[in-house]
């Protein structure tokens, strides 16, 4: 219930003009006012107890809203309660009744003749009114003895009906009452637990009397014994901290010569990785060895605006070498891990090719930075986000891109003498050409690991799972163990989002719930509006069963995944074939805003 103030004011609102000249005549006329706003909503319904409930969003959007924007700074706080009820009158004169409101505020009737006012038949108290009369003629009326009723119309007061009797002196004079009613129970109980107390004190003195002497040959003896009991326990404290500390410090000199080890140890490795990979780029004549110096003409020494993407290995440029559009990546000096990657993707795409497989054209050791061919039209991810105002990627050319994707991950896998699994899949490390055609990029996180591991049975077991939230395979990610099942769930989720252009977060979640409740062709892109619908299930269910939990419940790459993927591909073509639609994809994007990305980093 409210508290009662003078400054509480109940106004009565409707979706019509009058609750809105009644609300701004408060707001205008009012300082410092507390507006209570009911809605009665008026329905056939049997008349209940308590039957005030807040306003829902069909409230708000047909009655609230316009008029919380009336509210100014005279308002200190507006109260908005909605009324279901078969009585429009007697649900507004009810409420004000519970919560003894002193100022109620009615719109005027309407002046209109044709309208005919509502029916309805009222009794309060010992008062009938008459049938027929409108709602502020019925509110004065019957509004308690203790309440001003005001009739608005167009900003003025039409009608009023002042108090008649000052409401708060009986209620005063109770609460007076009670509260020295409460003040006598108070002194009586507390008198009560006085003599208790006191009657309780006369039994202690009487018994301390005969148990004072022998109490006081025996506390002695407790404490000269408790004494001695505590000083032995302090002994045994002593020693110990004496023998913890000496352990302390012989751990401390331990961890010191560990440390310096590992330090040595690791810059050692530094050294022979820089080594190797010197070694590894001299020797290897399809990747060409660049000086800092041509890397910095290349970049106009590293200007922010040939800067095309920024991610955990290092920032991307965009820039030209031997004639020739380059994409180049500059290992950040405090990125974790970052010579290592630099020199695991340097070494994985210097030893294989592959069409679908970004190429490597060359690299700078001495300062980290890798040069690949420029892709024009930037990651997999932009475009399907149509980032820059790209066109939509139709239906069948995703089938295409998927099917390259899926291509690409097998020939990785099926490297000889032991697979390559990625790690990091996922839709901003697919690179598309100018023609659309897809490549996987940055391996910098990808391991080489043992043949046998090619199968969902025998499994490498790592330190760290690596890769991106979301795209991690569950099960690597809780135990370490990596096979090339791994990479088939981060290709599973990458698919959803090929052709729902959604984010990964959530996505499995909402694809099957979808598919369950029969609504699946609404989860898809609808920048694309000639899905076929059952190729495009088929390609669905494909990629929810990659992305199973379990790695033993994903299909086999080699056997089921691409060949239903190029098989789909193939149902695109023909499709391509008889329309001849793909113009709209041969439009160039933005070269200075497109490309790599983020796409190029780790």
């Amino acid at each position: 219930m409210l508290v009662p103030s003078l400054n509480v004011i109940m106004v009565a609102v409707d979706k019509d003009k009058n609750s809105v000249h009644a609300f701004r005549w408060i707001t205008k006329n009012v300082d410092n006012a507390v507006i209570v706003a009911v809605h009665v909503k008026h329905k056939n319904i049997p008349h209940q107890g308590t039957n005030v409930f807040p306003p829902d969003e069909d409230d708000i959007a047909r009655v609230f809203s316009h008029l919380r924007d009336l509210c100014d700074s005279n308002v200190i706080k507006m109260k908005e309660a909605v009324i279901d009820d078969s009585d429009v009158v007697k649900g507004i004169l009810e409420y004000a009744q519970r919560n003894h409101i002193y100022n109620i505020v009615v719109g005027a009737p309407s002046s209109n003749k044709n309208t005919p006012a509502r029916n309805w038949t009222l009794r309060v108290g010992n008062k009938k009114l008459v049938k027929g009369q409108d709602v502020a003629t019925a509110v004065m009326k019957s509004a308690p003895d203790y309440s001003n009723v005001y009739v608005i119309s167009k900003g003025k007061i039409v009608a009023s009906r002042p108090a008649t009797r000052p409401m708060g002196d009986m209620e005063t004079e109770m609460k007076r009452l009670k509260f020295k009613l409460k003040q006598t129970m108070d002194m009586y109980s507390s008198a009560c637990k006085e003599a208790v107390t006191a009657q309780n004190q006369v039994k202690e003195i009487n018994k301390w009397k005969l148990e004072y002497g022998a109490r006081v040959v025996e506390e002695a003896k407790l404490s000269t014994e408790a004494a001695l009991e505590v000083a032995e326990k302090e002994k045994v404290k002593a020693k110990a901290a004496m023998e913890a500390a000496e352990e302390a410090m012989k751990m401390a000199e331990m961890e010191a010569q560990r440390r310096l080890h590992v330090e040595m140890k690791a810059r050692k490795e530094e050294e022979q990785t820089n080594e190797a990979l010197s070694d590894l780029v001299n020797r290897d004549m399809r990747c060409r060895r660049y000086n800092i110096h041509e890397i910095e003409e290349a970049t106009q020494k590293f200007s922010i605006s040939l800067k095309v993407g920024e991610g955990g290995y290092g920032p991307v440029f965009r820039g030209q070498l031997d004639h020739t559009p380059v994409a180049i990546k500059i290992l950040d000096p405090e990125a974790s891990h970052g010579k290592r990657q630099f020199q695991q993707e340097v070494e994985i795409l210097c030893s294989i090719r592959h069409p679908n497989l970004v190429l490597l054209l060359g690299a700078c050791p001495e300062y980290g930075c890798i040069v690949y061919e420029f892709l024009e039209n930037g990651c997999l991810e932009d475009r399907l986000l149509r980032k820059h105002n790209s066109p939509p990627i139709p239906w069948w050319k995703r089938f295409e891109i998927s099917a390259e994707i899926a291509t690409a991950l097998l020939f990785l896998h099926q490297t000889k003498p032991d697979p390559i699994v990625h790690r990091d899949l996922k839709p901003a490390n697919i690179l598309l050409d100018k023609n659309y055609v897809s490549k996987i990029s940055d391996v910098g996180l990808a391991r080489l690991v043992p043949s046998s591991v090619a199968d969902s049975v025998t499994q490498c077991h790592l330190t760290a799972a690596a890769g991106t939230l979301c795209y991690i395979d569950p099960e690597y990610q809780q135990t370490g163990k990596l096979t090339t099942k791994s990479d088939t769930y981060s290709l599973g989720i990458l698919l959803l989002q090929i052709v729902t252009a959604k984010p990964a977060m959530g996505l499995l979640h909402h694809v099957k719930r979808a598919i369950d409740d029969g609504t699946f062709s609404n989860m898809l892109d609808p920048s694309v509006t000639d899905w076929p619908l059952e190729e495009t299930l088929s390609f669905v269910k494909l990629a929810l069963s990659c992305a199973e939990l379990s790695k033993k419940d994903r299909p086999d790459l080699a056997t089921i995944v691409v060949p239903e993927l190029c098989r789909l591909r193939d149902f695109g073509y023909s499709y391509e074939n008889n329309c001849h639609s793909f113009c709209h994809l041969s439009l160039p994007l933005n070269p200075t805003r497109s490309l790599h990305g983020k796409t190029l980093s780790t």
